[in-house]
């Protein structure tokens, strides 16, 4: 029996930056991947709007400084569309911040945190390996994997994503309710500069983001209905590049497909307890939303960093294990997480109902927002993590 403080079952981003914000903790750390990350070949498919305050957060974690900056894309401006006139514009030089956040890819950050786990000594790495039992007896937590390892902790936390064997193990309840969407994702060069905008069209076909990349290139995200992502997923490279091209009114000219298409299907995941005694989730365990706020990793990154600033703040005699350690986390967590759920929530629905007299509604909202400096302001604001 292996013991440690503290035990991570996924080697994700949110997983892996709790393990690296702990680097100069005294805590003694596992964390059990079976399949750690690599480097894509060329660009990498999944991308990520990164707020100002994860970049931070990595920055304070020695990550930031580490990656490959001719990689990295800021946003200074973002403009979002409704499906019948309605139109926000964000800019960063209206809010006064250098730029709105940054787009990556999934790789290049995953990887970095990986450099740096290899060179941390508190962190010992299983890999390659699959938890196949857990136990949570009292004052330890205990987990078996594949190979017959056995591991024994003060604290387990399930960083495993949506699907996660550890909170389906510990028997926490996950509130699934399935869109019926797919997000359909792909990279392309483009033939006009997109002077670090990001676009995002509510259309009656589901919602439509670009996202700015690293020189003259955009990734795609579109939630679609099932039908239309598949349809879109099948589509030769140059079909499906003239097609999202018209989708969005050809704003960066002509597109050539980068990468091939993917879809995943979407869902709203709400789990009402994130904790429990010896267990906590971070990132997509514990919670999951509609993509088209981009705060997916952002929350998951809030989590780990959370989580981390109370293990590192804990005296010597604390049990970072016992519940009521584990709730101040679990309640430092919850208002952010639901309020981003119920907003995104809310906005696919508004925006998917096909009753005549919201359409002109909710266009009208945004442009009164629009016309609202002060609340446009306290938007991005919160959006940047600044309040």
């Amino acid at each position: 029996m292996s013991c440690f403080d503290l035990i991570i079952v996924g080697g994700g981003l949110a997983g892996a930056s709790l393990a690296v914000a702990l680097r100069d903790s005294r805590l003694r750390i596992a964390l059990v991947e079976y399949q750690p990350p690599r480097r894509s070949d060329g660009w990498d498919a999944r991308i990520y709007a990164v707020s100002p305050a994860n970049v931070d957060f990595l920055r304070d974690i020695g990550v930031w400084k580490h990656l490959d900056a001719a990689r990295i894309t800021p946003i200074r401006a973002m403009q979002v569309f409704g499906d019948g006139g309605g139109e926000l514009n964000f800019s960063a030089f209206d809010t006064a911040v250098p730029d709105l956040g940054c787009i990556l890819e999934s790789s290049l950050m995953a990887c970095e945190l990986w450099e740096s786990l290899k060179r941390q000594g508190n962190v010992q790495l299983f890999l390659g390996q699959r938890p196949v039992a857990q136990r949570i007896d009292g004052n330890v937590a205990e987990l078996r994997l594949e190979d017959g390892t056995a591991l024994q902790a003060r604290l387990l936390v399930g960083a495993d994503g949506r699907d996660s064997w550890v909170r389906e193990t510990a028997g926490l309840l996950a509130q699934n309710r399935h869109y019926g969407e797919k997000g359909v994702v792909a990279n392309f060069s483009c033939s006009r500069p997109h002077h670090n905008t990001a676009w995002q069209w509510f259309r009656a076909d589901g919602v439509l983001a670009w996202l700015p990349l690293a020189g003259q290139h955009m990734s795609m995200v579109w939630s679609a209905p099932d039908a239309l992502a598949d349809e879109l997923v099948a589509l030769p490279p140059a079909e499906l590049a003239a097609r999202v091209a018209a989708a969005g009114g050809y704003g960066l000219g002509e597109l050539q497909t980068v990468t091939p298409a993917a879809a995943f299907p979407l869902r709203l995941m709400r789990v009402p307890q994130m904790v429990a005694p010896r267990l906590a989730l971070v990132g997509d365990a514990g919670h999951g939303i509609h993509p088209l706020s981009g705060h997916g990793i952002n929350l998951g990154f809030q989590d780990a960093r959370e989580l981390a600033a109370r293990l590192l703040q804990a005296p010597a005699w604390q049990d970072i294990g016992e519940l009521g350690f584990l709730e101040s986390y679990q309640r430092a967590r919850r208002e952010e997480i639901v309020l981003m759920q119920t907003t995104t929530d809310g906005l696919r629905r508004l925006f998917a109902s096909s009753s005549p007299w919201l359409k002109p509604l909710r266009n009208w909202g945004m442009g009164l927002t629009e016309r609202l400096p002060v609340a446009k302001n306290l938007l991005v604001r919160y959006a940047l993590g600044a309040i």
